[in-house]
């Protein structure tokens, strides 16, 4: 039996626990990085409490880590926005490449799947699509797998500080993104994503060269978030 395009956008229990089975492996070393935020928030002087909810309610690792950075007496408001915004930027492309199979759920589970996207089971998404199977599953399991070992990781290094000081040193942060640079050179080699990738480096290389620094993950992303938009539009009139 084929799964038809209409099914690609299935969405049950039955789905969401496969997927968070699938990535529950890749979530233990994303405990790691959880336990070095939660080490880091502690050296801060941030109380317990607070470095919880940030872990909890903040999707993102390396924007929580930039936030870190700017921590001080005085907390740059409008500077600590930009950098999330700057980081996060790239969730606009993923949106774009997952909006086929988004739009036709009711906007309260499009919005809800979109709050776990994360750089691994966005891409482990795209290789389900890609092979013609229900994708949407993997988004929201995985992303639920990956936010609960990321909480429990921060909790570690806030209750056990001499767990793991420094991931970078064991090459732990290099993991997501091999991960995902494996995921999405076996992906969907369609000619829609050829497009929106292409577009996307080239606004990021250009941005690059001529446009402030850390513009390129905004623009590149922007281009290719509002080319898949279009594209997506341009489909649904066919």
């Amino acid at each position: 039996m084929t799964t038809t395009t209409i099914e690609l956008h299935q969405l049950d229990r039955g789905l969401v626990w496969s997927g968070f089975k699938q990535l529950t492996p890749i979530s233990i070393f994303v405990t790691l990085f959880g336990v070095a935020f939660g080490l880091a928030a502690k050296q801060t002087g941030l109380d317990n409490t607070v470095i919880l909810s940030l872990s909890a309610l903040v999707f993102s690792g390396y924007a929580l880590f930039a936030l870190l950075d700017q921590w001080g007496t005085e907390i740059p408001l409008m500077a600590m926005l930009l950098t999330a915004f700057a980081i996060n930027a790239r969730h606009l492309l993923m949106g774009a490449t997952l909006y086929p199979w988004l739009r036709q759920l009711p906007w309260i589970q499009r919005y809800g799947v979109m709050l776990v996207a994360s750089d691994a089971n966005w891409a482990m998404s795209m290789q389900a699509f890609s092979r013609g199977q229900p994708g949407l599953g993997l988004l929201l399991g995985g992303g639920l797998a990956i936010w609960l070992f990321w909480v429990l990781g921060t909790w570690l290094g806030i209750y056990f500080d001499t767990i793991v000081n420094d991931p970078k040193r064991l090459g732990l942060d290099m993991v997501v993104g091999c991960f995902l640079l494996a995921m999405v050179v076996g992906g969907d080699k369609s000619t829609r994503m050829l497009i929106i990738w292409s577009v996307a480096a080239a606004s990021s290389l250009l941005a690059y060269c001529y446009l402030p620094e850390n513009s390129y993950v905004i623009v590149g992303t922007l281009a290719g978030g509002v080319v898949g938009v279009i594209q997506g539009a341009d489909s649904d009139e066919h």
